[in-house]
């Protein structure tokens, strides 16, 4: 008999503690618009996504279901569902856990978005879609290593359909479409090529990556793998404990998004720093607001804070800081804090 495969605990991965929180944030708020993860390779980037979708408690979804739909969110069910609740039918439903879809780098547009049967729908009069990784990827996280060398065009589809969290595809005069509400996890090592500026923005939150160089870190990195390989039962059951104070966390979050609020003053910091640190456009301002209110609901508050915001900058403007050629771009992090201090607004 086959055993499933062990996943590495979350909470076990030694250090890398941003990756760690933007991964945790999207969990709580998908609005965020996913996360990049620029690095080395083996700094265990698809080992903390795949850890983090199998902390999660397990859903509910509608039993056979292309798309995997919520029974309980009439706003992002399928036409197929939609029509089934309008007409009084009963869902069948199943628990099911957030699951890791792969995009690998060599997939077409067709595979990505799916299919429609143009044959079929002239001979019979109904459409037929042929789901592609888009429909699976429903309310799930969806994984794509070496985003840079994606096909750029694919870049553009995944980035419109995760910030519409719909997919359309439009084939002969024909289109369908489906929800596609998904958390977009990219991971790209620099020295391979960067990401044009423009697919770059589309990313909500983004962080930089680099093994331990601490000797005692790499030493505990070390330990905890082989302790893992020789016996992934008995070290995840040592890690329990603070799975489940995370798992609770994580949903304790959930609920309080909804809560937690934010003044004039927050709004004007966040525009005041990316007018300072020369942002184009407003998609890190609105980031750098949705940023630091998942951040309070995270740490259980009702009310941003400075604290909050210098995070959510740390988070959000890295990636959108205008380069000059042969130079980083990299953020200043005194000067947001030196905007932050002059409007008084209390740290916790």
């Amino acid at each position: 008999m086959n055993r499933m495969k062990k996943v590495y605990p979350f909470t076990a991965i030694v250090g890398q503690e941003k990756k760690k929180k933007a991964l945790i944030l999207n969990i709580i708020n998908p609005l965020l618009g996913g996360v990049l993860i620029r690095g080395e390779k083996g700094t265990a980037k698809s080992t903390a996504v795949r850890a983090l979708a199998e902390l999660l408690p397990e859903r509910e979804q509608v039993c056979d279901c292309l798309f995997g739909c919520d029974p309980n969110d009439n706003s992002s069910m399928c036409d197929s569902c939609t029509e089934k609740k309008a007409k009084g039918q009963k869902f069948g439903t199943v628990l099911s856990k957030m699951r890791v879809i792969d995009l690998p780098v060599s997939a077409t547009e067709d595979r990505v978005v799916g299919t429609l049967d143009i044959e079929h729908a002239i001979k019979y009069g109904e459409k037929k879609f042929e789901p592609g990784i888009l429909a699976h990827s429903n309310r799930n996280i969806l994984y794509v290593d070496e985003v840079n060398l994606l096909d750029d065009h694919v870049v553009d589809v995944l980035l419109d359909s995760a910030a519409m969290g719909v997919n359309t595809i439009e084939r002969e005069g024909i289109s369908f479409s489906h929800p596609a509400k998904f958390i977009l996890v990219g991971t790209m090592n620099p020295e391979e090529g960067d990401l044009r500026p423009q697919l770059l923005d589309r990313f909500g939150l983004a962080v930089d990556v680099v093994g331990e160089r601490d000797t005692a870190q790499r030493m505990e990195v070390i330990r905890r793998r082989l302790e893992f390989e020789e016996d992934p039962d008995s070290f995840a059951l040592k890690f329990e404990g603070h799975q489940q104070e995370l798992r609770e966390r994580i949903l304790s979050a959930c609920q309080m998004l909804k809560k937690v609020r934010y003044d004039d003053i927050i709004l004007d910091m966040a525009a005041r720093i990316s007018i300072e640190l020369g942002v184009d456009g407003h998609r890190a301002d609105i980031g750098m607001i949705k940023t630091a209110i998942t951040i309070a609901a995270y740490n259980h508050r009702e009310f941003v804070s400075g604290e909050d915001m210098l995070e959510a900058a740390e988070l959000v403007l890295p990636h959108r800081m205008r380069r000059r050629p042969f130079e980083e771009g990299v953020m200043e992090l005194s000067r947001v804090e030196g905007i932050i201090e002059a409007y008084g607004v209390k740290s916790n």
